[in-house]
């Protein structure tokens, strides 16, 4: 791919990966982030950083959005436009996203010689480092297909949804399906331990019956765990959560499971666990049911 001049504006650990990915391909990246160490580190790497939203959206053609509420993506979508409008640039937004503020911003771009594509991704930092993210874009599909060779550079696949609003539909419900798996693992293990089952024995025993969920298969053995540095925040969960809610009441889907879901990251916001990694559910559930969640190693261990 021919070198081409990128803004990025949010560098906490999945954009401040995806910058330093992109300048190490040799594009030219503008950068900024309201916290101006997180620029700076990536001025040594090679990018320019720019003083405002307004000043990426005058330097890149093309400029991505990772950013932690779809009100903070609609306050810097109208400081980049100030600069960005008319020309045909492009906003690609990776933001966990509402649809209805997608479709807000980008009828407000279009209106402007401005477009806008969501992407929004999972995988988190350490898929946003190995170029393992997924990306999940909605929008105009012409303007997509423009896009998606600097996708392809980043992630390891890309699922076009369909128009604006789509592609953070299918972010939303890939997100209550990982919640709800890793929650309602805990809550077995958590009604298990308390009844006095050793939960190596239960965990062989569900991974061969049947009932096992990714969590039980691939994560489980980590849940002693405590304290890691957050890749992706339980704040940042609960407001996902949030916004599945609001998702369903604008088609008229009932979400049960999801409302149950953020009842219970809601309960980590109150223990004040806001800002740890979403690995810690397993101490927000030992909270909830006064248990402790103890794994021996496996027996080949």
């Amino acid at each position: 791919m021919e070198p081409l001049d990128l803004g990025f504006i949010g560098l906490g650990n999945i954009g401040g990966a995806l910058s330093a990915n992109l300048l190490a391909d040799g594009h030219r990246v503008t950068v900024y982030d309201v916290d101006s160490t997180r620029s700076a580190a990536l001025l040594q790497s090679g990018a320019s950083v720019a003083k405002s939203p307004a000043e990426v959206g005058g330097a890149a053609e093309f400029t991505f959005l990772s950013l932690p509420s779809p009100a903070v993506m609609e306050s810097v979508a109208r400081q980049w436009l100030e600069e960005a409008a008319d020309g045909g640039k492009i906003l690609v937004d990776l933001t966990t996203n509402a649809p209805a503020t997608v479709r807000a911003v980008g009828e407000r771009l279009a209106l402007q010689g401005a477009q806008l594509v969501e992407a929004p991704v999972t995988g988190g930092a350490p898929g946003a480092r190995q170029r393992q993210l997924v990306f999940i874009t909605g929008g105009d599909s012409d303007t997509v297909e423009r896009v998606q060779p600097l996708l392809d550079s980043l992630g390891r696949a890309t699922f076009y949804m369909g128009p604006l609003g789509a592609g953070s539909i299918g972010k939303l419900v890939n997100s209550l399906l990982a919640f709800t798996t890793m929650l309602v693992t805990l809550e077995g293990l958590a009604l298990g331990a308390k009844s006095g089952i050793d939960l190596r024995t239960l965990v062989d025993m569900v991974r061969c019956a049947g009932g096992a969920t990714p969590y039980i298969d691939r994560r489980v053995e980590e849940i002693g765990t405590r304290g890691r540095p957050p890749e992706f925040a339980l704040g940042l969960a609960a407001k996902d959560a949030g916004l599945m809610l609001d998702a369903g009441r604008e088609v008229g889907v009932p979400m049960a499971v999801a409302s149950a879901v953020h009842q219970m990251l809601a309960y980590a916001m109150g223990q004040g666990l806001a800002g740890r990694d979403i690995s810690d559910l397993a101490e927000v559930m030992e909270r909830a049911a006064s248990v402790t969640l103890e794994l021996r190693p496996p027996e080949s261990a």
